[in-house]
């Protein structure tokens, strides 16, 4: 776990610009909730702080790595999604597949997560998509810096301190090993309403 210690943590789910409960979101993430070794790893870390009531543990089903956004549904013109796609399946297609491993829990004043290795094959992921959109737009949502990919465990939903955080992780003696294959990056329909990142899948990019 991260030796930089947050002294309190915060609610994730304030509304941040746009949303509204309703409001649904086109992304590209990598969705990993049907990964056995990923499954295995955020379950341990999951009882470990099951007891405290101010986070929202991640189901399996809605485990995921937030890769690149595209914009709100009501907002873009849904023929224009499809080209991105048909470019982010082109595009992708030529990358190797890639192996993710997770690597110790880190806190966030508003989550719990795991960063996602190599960083360097995941960002690959995520140029390529963004490639895709350039390929469709003049300009790319979102900016190119300051990605660092991570599954979150759990989310926090209340101003509280985060000591108690840190010592419920810290029971946590060896967390199991990650080699999870990722066949396909996935344009989603996500919303929020209820306090949880939950979606349909759009389209599938298979990767390699």
């Amino acid at each position: 776990m991260t030796t930089t210690q947050h002294t309190s943590m915060a609610n994730h789910w304030w509304w941040r610009p746009g949303w509204s409960v309703g409001r649904r979101f086109y992304t590209w993430h990598l969705t990993v909730g049907d990964q056995p070794d990923v499954q295995r790893y955020a379950a341990v870390y999951r009882d470990a702080l099951a007891h405290l009531p101010g986070l929202d543990p991640i189901p399996d089903q809605w485990l995921h790595l937030t890769m690149q956004g595209l914009g709100f549904i009501n907002e873009v013109d849904e023929h224009e999604v499809q080209a991105i796609t048909a470019a982010a399946q082109s595009r992708l297609a030529d990358l190797p597949p890639l192996e993710l491993n997770l690597t110790d829990v880190t806190v966030t004043p508003e989550a719990v997560l795991a960063p996602a290795q190599p960083a360097d094959a995941v960002t690959a992921v995520r140029n390529t998509i963004r490639a895709a959109i350039a390929d469709v737009w003049p300009s790319i949502p979102e900016a190119p810096d300051g990605f660092r990919p991570h599954v979150s465990i759990a989310y926090s939903n209340a101003q509280a301190p985060a000591e108690p955080v840190y010592q419920a992780l810290s029971t946590v003696n060896t967390a199991p090993a990650t080699a999870a294959r990722i066949a396909a990056a996935d344009l989603i329909v996500i919303h929020r309403d209820r306090r949880m990142y939950e979606w349909e899948t759009y389209a599938q990019a298979p990767i390699g």
